[in-house]
């Protein structure tokens, strides 16, 4: 199941704005469709995905640690 956040454009300033957390991360197209769904530490996985990937739009959920993460992105 998709996250029930609003999407946010996948820029510098969003990836500023990223917590230093582990979360679950749903990138999206321009039509707010969710093309991919990672479980990572939110910064290094936003500028990944910024710097090398075709995403348009991003939201993400905090986790309270890597496994949590991790089952988050199970779960969904």
């Amino acid at each position: 199941m998709a996250l029930r956040k609003r999407w946010k454009p996948l820029t510098r300033s969003t990836v500023g704005s990223a917590p230093d957390a582990y979360g679950l991360v749903e990138f999206g197209d321009a039509d707010g469709d969710v093309t991919r769904a990672v479980a990572g530490f939110l910064p290094d996985t936003l500028r990944e995905e910024l710097a090398y990937g075709d995403a348009e739009r991003v939201r993400w959920e905090r986790a309270q640690s890597p496994e949590h993460a991790e089952r988050l992105l199970e779960e969904r």
